[in-house]
């Protein structure tokens, strides 16, 4: 089987993203420990690990939501943490999980605030700001709910909208919340295959945290395991999600095999016993 590689990563190039000796702790209880990661230009790369590994917060971090007690976020180079946040939102658009939206807006008008870290003091969206808008719309296959209410959107359709929002704002780095999370299966495979089409038109990195280990392997360049505060393996899916790995990082006996279609890993849970499970389970 042959592993996923990335035709776009120079790595002679600056990154999009580079975390270095990453730490924060809530009331002294460390979450990240020395946490480092990169994200090339051109890649969807997947943040994977326990409940309560530290996905979220690593988002928060990244996005200047939370401020780390050491380490560095760098993006195209450039340290963020002394960054004004109108600088800092021009260079990172997030897709949180469970996102606080106003009410009564119609989904254009919802899309149409990602050009908010593009204006000035006073100022208006104008025309090209309305034109990114509706690009962003077409490219995430929501143009014809633009004069929708987004509360009366089905969770597929608000989950496209809120990425049409990230994509509006033209940062080089996207980061997504557990965005299949709450789909169901039909729609999961249509977001993260749009997020993988999305990376070469956002002409930088996407950043997904995410639960889901096989569907993040189906369509993600790399995975990175976050285990105890720190990387714990990084690399093409096919590299980093063996059983080995993922028992010492969950906890549990697992089965890697390949999917008929991709090739790549799919992850079910091992047999505690009987017909069909493995050696030395029971």
């Amino acid at each position: 089987m042959n592993a996923k590689t990335n035709p776009n990563h120079d790595y002679g190039a600056p990154q999009a993203l580079e975390v270095r000796d990453l730490r924060f702790a809530y009331n002294n209880r460390p979450v990240l420990d020395g946490f480092n990661f990169r994200a090339a230009k051109g890649e969807l790369v997947g943040l994977v690990g326990p409940n309560g590994t530290g996905k979220t917060t690593l988002l928060r971090l990244l996005s200047g939501v939370l401020r780390p007690l050491g380490g560095s976020v760098m993006i195209l180079g450039e340290e963020t943490r002394r960054m004004p946040t109108s600088e800092r939102a021009r260079l990172v658009s997030v897709v949180p999980q469970d996102p606080r939206t106003p009410m009564g807006l119609t989904a254009f008008d919802l899309v149409l605030l990602g050009r908010n870290p593009h204006l000035g003091l006073l100022q208006w969206e104008g025309r090209r700001d309305a034109e990114i808008a509706m690009h962003s719309m077409a490219l995430t296959g929501t143009d014809d709910l633009a004069q929708r209410r987004f509360e009366n959107l089905s969770g597929g359709e608000k989950q496209r909208v809120l990425i049409a929002l990230a994509l509006a704002q033209q940062a080089p780095v996207m980061l997504l919340d557990e965005p299949t999370s709450n789909l169901d299966i039909a729609h999961q495979p249509a977001v993260m295959e749009l997020l993988a089409d999305l990376k070469r038109e956002a002409k930088g990195a996407v950043v997904v945290a995410m639960h889901d280990l096989t569907l993040a392997a189906q369509f993600c360049d790399r995975i990175v395991i976050i285990h105890k505060g720190r990387n714990f393996a990084e690399g093409p899916p096919a590299k980093v999600l063996t059983e080995q790995n993922i028992e010492a990082v969950y906890g549990t006996k697992v089965r890697v095999m390949s999917h008929p279609d991709t090739g790549m890993p799919v992850v079910v849970s091992a047999r505690s016993g009987g017909v069909g499970s493995a050696k030395g389970d029971a």
